[in-house]
């Protein structure tokens, strides 16, 4: 990631600046990154998701986003466009240009973002306090990584692949087929292992 701006900017003058761009960037702590297109892949599984959430969370109080909706980290300065995000928080209703009180979060992996998915991004979503589960989908596999917190506001990881036909998210009392997710999407190639 490389940051855009040359002087830190507020929060107001990011959310200012992203209603009047093309593009859409992350802000992170005064800076703002810029954000690449996705693969073809990551659109049909962002999709496919939100699909399914959209059909599972139809008539009660939960709304789900895709890809164009912000989530707000107030404790760490952040703004990010996660992949799909749902909320079922009341005061989420009070902004339109993003999210503070998500109760999922899910990242649809690429290469050039994977190792920030993984890392500074997650912690940055662990200081939302609405947040029960975080969740990685990979495109060279069907693999889905579903971090969950604890009682004790520790994350435990529960990995879910082909072999195990469903994948379940409990935040939302959700179970589906892998199929299902990874319906019309083309895996990536694995790049070959070192020798």
């Amino acid at each position: 990631m490389v940051a855009l701006s040359q002087t830190p900017l507020t929060p107001d003058e990011y959310l200012q600046l992203e209603a009047e761009s093309a593009v859409k960037h992350e802000y992170v702590d005064g800076e703002i990154f810029a954000m690449a297109g996705a693969s073809d892949i990551h659109v049909t599984i962002a999709g496919n998701l939100f699909a399914l959430l959209r059909s599972h969370v139809r008539g009660t109080n939960c709304r789900v986003y895709i890809a164009d909706m912000k989530a707000r980290i107030e404790a760490r300065n952040c703004f990010y466009y996660p992949d799909v995000m749902v909320t079922c928080d009341a005061r989420d209703t009070e902004t339109s240009t993003f999210k503070r009180f998500p109760k999922l979060i899910v990242e649809v992996l690429s290469d050039s973002t994977e190792a920030f998915d993984r890392g500074d991004k997650f912690t940055d979503y662990q200081a939302l306090d609405t947040l029960e589960e975080y969740v990685i989908i990979n495109t060279r596999h069907q693999r889905v990584e579903c971090f969950r917190r604890t009682p004790d506001h520790l994350w435990l990881l529960q990995t879910y692949t082909v072999e195990s036909e469903q994948f379940e998210l409990q935040s939302l009392e959700f179970t589906d087929a892998i199929a299902a997710l990874y319906e019309d999407a083309e895996l990536e190639p694995t790049p070959p292992r070192p020798e």
